[in-house]
């Protein structure tokens, strides 16, 4: 194919890389997916449970249990998992990695899979996250963007399009909370608007005890919740009223919404923090800031990643810079500050009025 106006021509060479690079991108999907299979299959938790020492991979496939015909089939799974880091592979008394036997290689954990292990002590675990976001009815809006977006109408999302039915998300980050510790102090109160079942605002009482913590959440939520004594659930409708307090939270929950709708959301934020009786008050929002200018490719294309899935699966939509001071504008906030979160592409943004 001969090149348009203003394109150039393809050498053998640059052929040859681009095709790769397309087929390495295609075939990627594979991974995710790889992932899931190890944390349907609990491979972390077994691991994990092997005390420490290298788990061969016959001690693995009978833990699970796989058949023994389809060992070889385990392998190569753990070999393309521990090929990215999931799993870290050693190799068993005098015997070589890469001679062919089962039994001649031990699979450890690595920070990656910890993240994996379902723990009753309250550490972090990701397992949920990987098996929620790889569900079928969470894949195959995916496979239908392209009807969608030839679709007139702005009301519906491309998971409506798949499904013919909405959905409501409300995925909580409270570790990201813990890691910017000087953003609660000096604070009196604060409410976690969304905030479930006080996961967060638990975390925060315990750190800060001087904190009065409450969580507004729907009525039904509040229901079922656990009680507790460092914080009050209170029911209610973050649109129509958010209790007075000296700090209001929110916590991936605009990222769910339109940008009419935060300025809505923000509005009854800065009445809350108005009506506390104080000038100091300020909102404090955990959300994704897209930055494409960012020297760090992998958060800005966790960025990217997360808007096409809020866009296809649930109807939000994630930010950059500019399009939250167009928000907080509206919302009538006259100052911000922003600090990003190692890690992901989270970000605490503070507002002030």
């Amino acid at each position: 194919m001969e090149p348009g106006k203003g394109e150039t021509k393809i050498t053998d060479d640059q052929l040859l890389v681009v095709q790769s690079t397309i087929v390495h991108r295609i075939i990627s999907i594979v991974g995710p997916f790889a992932l899931k299979c190890a944390v349907d299959l609990r491979i972390p938790d077994r691991i994990h449970a092997y005390g420490g020492e290298p788990m061969p991979l016959p001690a693995l496939a009978l833990s699970i249990p796989v058949p023994p015909e389809k060992q070889p089939m385990l392998r190569r799974l753990m070999r393309l998992l521990s090929a990215q880091g999931v799993f870290t592979v050693q190799a068993l008394g005098a015997a070589a990695a890469d001679d062919g036997d089962d039994g001649s290689i031990g699979y450890l954990l690595t920070p990656f899979s910890r993240l994996l292990v379902t723990a009753d002590d309250g550490s972090p675990n990701m397992s949920a996250y990987v098996r929620a976001c790889l569900e079928p009815d969470m894949v195959k809006p995916m496979y239908r963007m392209s009807e969608w977006l030839t679709q007139e109408g702005a009301n519906m999302n491309a998971f409506e399009t798949a499904h013919g039915g909405g959905t409501c998300g409300r995925q909580t980050t409270a570790a990201a909370v813990a890691c910017c510790p000087q953003v609660f102090r000096g604070i009196g109160s604060l409410v976690d608007v969304g905030g479930g079942t006080g996961m967060a605002a638990k975390m925060i009482a315990e750190a800060f005890p001087e904190v009065k913590c409450t969580v507004l959440e729907l009525p039904h939520v509040v229901a079922a919740a656990p009680k507790s004594e460092l914080f009050d659930a209170v029911a209610g409708d973050m649109f129509e009223y958010i209790p007075p307090a000296g700090a209001v939270l929110l916590k991936n929950v605009l990222h769910d919404w339109s940008d009419e709708d935060c300025v809505k959301i923000l509005k009854q934020c800065k009445k809350a923090i108005s009506a506390n009786g104080g000038e100091h008050g300020k909102v404090i929002i955990v959300d994704i800031v897209i930055n494409t200018l960012g020297d760090d490719p992998r958060k800005n294309e966790m960025g990217l990643l997360s808007d096409v899935i809020m866009m296809t699966g649930l109807g939000g939509k994630e930010r950059d810079e500019v399009e939250w001071r167009k928000i907080f504008s509206k919302a009538g906030f006259a100052n911000y500050k922003i600090t990003p979160l190692k890690g992901g592409p989270h970000s605490i943004i503070e507002l002030f009025p």
